[in-house]
């Protein structure tokens, strides 16, 4: 979820860029940075945390001529959140920003460095701008810029400007957004989104993947994947910042849903090898003379956190419990100094999980906190953090936070397991290639959506709501009716198929409504049995499952998938978008629901 920003022109550069990146905020950073080449001469600034430390950094630093400039807000994949990992990287005489991964980037690094370069990041950016200058001795700018793009492998979006052509900046694009904007000025504008160009633009070009080129003060040059010359294809842009941060969806939680196979792949960069997850922020000490761990959480990330516990008895076989952090702060908890204690927030700000934290520092306890806000209360205070570059989750109700949690959890699932031993090689192997699959399992296909945006008018009235689940299920269950409850304001509740016929079947009847998750490699006969008892008693059933359902009044058809926790992440965006489009159908506010905050900061 970086952002990128450029222009080229005869205005204040330095503002331009900042103001850029002030726009793209909504997407979440760690650091941030400039480079701008003016006259000859380079000048670079970064910073650590919110834009305010670099907007300090460069007060006194005010851009008079025509200039090129590039800026960028990261968000830490490969390295820590530091200055020297922050963007924009240095050559000799060149920078570069860039957002995605470059998967061959150890390969380039090794002959760069056996070639002389010194590495000053722990990034695999840094390998661009490096490659650009060695390609430089022998060939024109552009000329080097070609084949550094034909060199690197991965998802990428790239600004890159240097000294060997000043009056230009060079770009490419692949598998990562940018668009370039234009105005009546004959100036030249990059961003990663629509916003920070609203109000500078009139016109903006999206790039496609494969595209590349420059642009310089008369001219942009773009070349598709063919290395044919095409036109650009402006469109008049949106006038609107609200809109444009939307991105045409109607609501942010429509938005948030839409982009987590985007952040997935984000949570992903870098973490994982074909036989080994890789958690660059983590000591391997800090499992040492571990033999529990305790989970502790609210609402939502409760639910991923029941999820983990599935995942870390499963693959780990370590002991694994679960707390609600508003209730184990007011119990005496024994403690015992062999626990790892997570604690799990998306803002890290959330109070009652935050007081447990304090606890279990108080006891001697190592901690670990999983988060999506870097430098909060709970990643300051924690002997670890893992982030989930989930970016900013502007919807009350989460979604895209709880996905890269879970993710988050089977990974550090399988890390653990390695370390002690609790599978094998070739199993982590195998877990790792269906973690890659994911970003893919979890996109929004229009069928599915239209599907599911008919089906919810059936569902607007009656008694209530069971989502019912076995194992991991169940906490996916538990997730849909909290998401279902935040926002129609309707009754859900979320229960293990296996305890319908300990009291909760007395409820069932026509204006019963069962959304049943019917996993096809886990339990599935086992859950069809139950679902068909609430069948047998006039319940209302909506099955979500890859295997019809021949009992069911409704059914979503999710993808024949080749194990269960494929079948997770598919049947969790059929929920989200059934509470969405419900939630719709009866106007209500779906981003900022009744009685609800983003971040829960009182007890």
């Amino acid at each position: 979820m970086c952002g990128i920003v450029g222009y080229l022109g005869q205005k204040n550069t330095k503002q331009i860029l900042l103001n850029g990146l002030k726009e793209l905020e909504y997407r979440g950073y760690d650091s941030a940075g400039i480079a701008v080449l003016e006259d000859g001469n380079f000048s670079n600034f970064k910073a650590v945390g919110k834009l305010v430390n670099l907007e300090e950094k460069t007060k006194d630093y005010v851009t008079k001529n025509f200039a090129a400039g590039i800026g960028h807000t990261r968000w830490a994949t490969h390295g820590k959140p530091t200055e020297l990992n922050a963007h924009p990287h240095a050559g000799k005489s060149s920078y570069v920003v860039h957002n995605g991964i470059i998967e061959n980037y150890a390969k380039l690094k090794k002959e760069l460095q056996d070639d002389g370069v010194s590495f000053l990041s722990q990034t695999d950016t840094e390998v661009i701008v490096h490659q650009f200058e060695k390609n430089l001795k022998n060939h024109k700018p552009f000329e080097a810029f070609s084949k550094t793009i034909t060199e690197i492998d991965g998802a990428y979006a790239v600004l890159l400007i240097t000294k060997s052509a000043p009056d230009m900046i060079f770009f490419a694009k692949n598998g990562s957004p940018m668009l370039v904007g234009i105005n009546t000025d004959g100036e030249k504008y990059f961003a990663s989104s629509d916003t920070p160009l609203i109000g500078e633009c009139s016109e903006v070009n999206y790039f496609e993947d494969g595209e590349y080129g420059y642009v310089s003060a008369d001219e942009i040059k773009i070349l598709n994947i063919k290395n044919e010359e095409i036109k650009p294809n402006f469109t008049p842009l949106s006038k609107n910042k609200l809109s444009a941060q939307k991105d045409g969806y109607r609501f942010f939680m429509e938005k948030e849903i839409y982009e987590q196979s985007n952040v997935i792949t984000d949570t992903l960069m870098g973490r994982l090898s074909d036989d080994a997850i890789i958690f660059d922020e983590l000591d391997e000490s800090l499992f040492d003379g571990i033999n529990e761990i305790k989970l502790c959480a609210c609402g939502t990330s409760y639910h991923s956190a029941m999820s983990a516990t599935y995942l870390f008895e499963r693959y780990s076989k370590v002991k694994t419990s679960l707390e609600i952090a508003s209730e184990f702060r007011y119990r005496s908890p024994i403690m015992t100094k062999d626990t790892l204690f997570v604690v799990i927030s998306q803002s890290g700000e959330t109070a009652d999980t935050l007081e447990t934290l304090k606890m279990a520092k108080a006891a001697g306890l190592k901690t670990l906190v999983i988060c999506n806000v870097d430098n909060s209360s709970m990643v300051r205070l924690a002997d670890a953090c893992i982030l989930t570059r989930a970016g900013v989750e502007k919807g009350v109700a989460s979604t895209k936070a709880f996905a890269t949690q879970v993710v988050v959890f089977w990974m550090l699932a399988l890390h653990v397991a390695k370390l002690k031993n609790g599978l094998s090689k070739e199993e982590i192997a195998n877990q790792i290639s269906l973690i890659r699959e994911v970003p893919s399992h979890v996109k929004v296909t229009d069928e599915m959506h239209e599907r599911i945006k008919r089906l919810s008018k059936r569902y607007l009235h009656g008694h209530g709501f069971f989502f019912i689940g076995r194992d991991i299920f169940f906490p996916l269950a538990l997730e849909g009716a909290l998401k279902l409850k935040e926002i129609s304001y309707l009754h859900a509740e979320g229960y293990p198929s296996g305890e319908m016929k300990h009291g909760p079947i007395a409820l069932a009847d026509p204006e019963l409504f069962t959304i049943a998750l019917l996993p096809e490699h886990l339990h599935y006969e086992k859950s069809k049995s139950n679902v068909e008892e609430l069948s047998a008693r006039d319940s209302t059933i909506c099955a979500i499952s890859s295997k019809v359902f021949d009992k069911a009044d409704d059914f979503v058809q999710i993808s024949t998938c080749r194990d269960y926790m494929l079948e997770f992440f598919e049947m969790m965006v059929v929920v989200q978008v059934l509470s969405l489009e419900i939630s719709v159908r009866l106007g209500n506010d779906v981003d900022m629901p009744r009685n609800l905050a983003k971040s829960v900061t009182v007890e």
